[in-house]
């Protein structure tokens, strides 16, 4: 079998993979509509793009599509950001204005009308022959390397800033998720890495066997990274929680309101930080999963942002450790009682606010330097 014939099964299978697992995410019945027809739509560009290594052997394009085709792949990173967004931010919706997104293949459609859109057939059909000739396939080239070079650095900076929200917001805030999108971004990024070394070589060198292998690595590592999207949705089909797009980093409601904010000895600022303490001291709003941060200022009945401020800037905590300190505590006084023996360590963490073992786990060796079956031992 030769290396062009690989090739062609390897894309049949990645066309065939990606079209069933978008057509379940468009049928199957979920709350996440949006996130779902957001990465069916990536997995359709992907099969569309990966397709030209095999379809000429079935059909027979018109032109027109074909050149359509080979500039579908501009919509690929856009679409893989939006779905990101979608993901994370529990109220997202698709509006007019990310039609913007779509600019960069405008800006290469009007770049190769002259010489392809508004010229006969035998002269498309020319241009097309010769198309890595063309200063046209340049350009095509440069815009979509820079545009996907942005997308990347942008998905990375969307995950930083809403990983730094959702731990000053929730108390019982689901990093791993964002972990599971920064595999996403990391694979993708590798991926465009080893296409974009595959491209610069088929430039330098015309050796139809060697280039053939590149593609074979390229299109197996896509295959590898659709196998892996697929894996991670059947394992955990409610892939992410959601926050609030409208929350802002501490740092940005310090910046706006530089001349309101109090020195930490500030009496008032002190009197606050004891008021809270003492709330969660009496109060136990820490025994509730779900506590945010709004929940805790109303309970104050004190403006969320000033909650926020108070300890996420004032007390050097995220809010996320902030309340898991509380919980933590109440754990060990759990595991040092003779008479609550019986009560296993998955029953304390689900009595004291967690609703995860591992992040129960990792919180508590975090706070105490033991394992909870450590502590109970030592203090037994």
């Amino acid at each position: 079998m030769d290396n062009y014939a690989i090739l062609s099964i390897i894309s049949l299978m990645i066309v065939f993979i990606s079209s069933l697992f978008a057509i379940f995410l468009l049928t199957v019945k979920t709350k996440n509509k949006t996130s779902n027809r957001l990465i069916a739509a990536f997995l359709i560009l992907v099969a569309i793009d990966i397709s030209s290594f095999f379809y000429h052997r079935f059909i027979d394009m018109p032109l027109t599509l074909e050149m359509i085709r080979m500039d579908l792949p501009f919509f690929s990173s856009p679409v893989l950001y939006l779905f990101v967004l979608s993901v994370i931010y529990v109220d997202f919706k698709l509006k007019p204005k990310h039609l913007l997104h779509g600019i960069p293949f405008v800006i290469n459609t009007l770049i190769v009308t002259p010489r392809f859109y508004l010229v006969n057939s035998e002269a498309k059909l020319s241009f097309l022959n010769n198309y890595l000739l063309t200063p046209e396939s340049i350009s095509t080239l440069i815009i979509g390397h820079i545009q996907v070079v942005a997308y990347i650095i942008a998905i990375f900076v969307v995950l930083k800033k809403s990983k730094k929200v959702m731990l000053e917001n929730y108390s019982n805030a689901t990093t791993a998720k964002h972990k599971w999108l920064f595999q996403l971004n990391v694979i993708s990024s590798f991926i465009f890495i080893v296409s974009t070394s595959k491209t610069i070589f088929k430039f330098y060198n015309d050796d139809f066997q060697t280039i053939n292998i590149a593609r074979i690595i390229v299109v197996f590592l896509v295959l590898c990274f659709i196998c892996w999207l697929i894996l991670k949705a059947l394992y955990d089909p409610g892939i992410f929680r959601g926050i609030d797009s409208k929350l802002l980093p501490v740092e940005n409601m310090i910046a706006k309101n530089e001349s309101v904010i109090n020195l930490p000895d500030d009496k008032g600022i002190q009197d606050q930080i004891q008021q809270l303490k003492a709330h969660m001291i009496d109060k136990k709003p820490y025994l509730n999963p779900t506590l945010t941060i709004q929940n805790l200022a109303d309970d104050l009945q004190l403006p969320v942002r000033e909650v926020s401020i108070l300890i996420n800037h004032h007390l050097d905590q995220h809010f996320f450790d902030f309340v898991n300190e509380y919980r933590i505590q109440h754990a060990m006084d759990i595991l040092k009682d003779l008479t609550k023996k019986q009560l296993t360590v998955l029953e304390i963490l689900y009595e004291v606010g967690f609703n995860s073992k591992s992040s129960f786990n990792t919180s508590f060796k975090k706070y105490a330097g033991v394992t909870p079956t450590q502590y109970r031992k030592n203090n037994s």
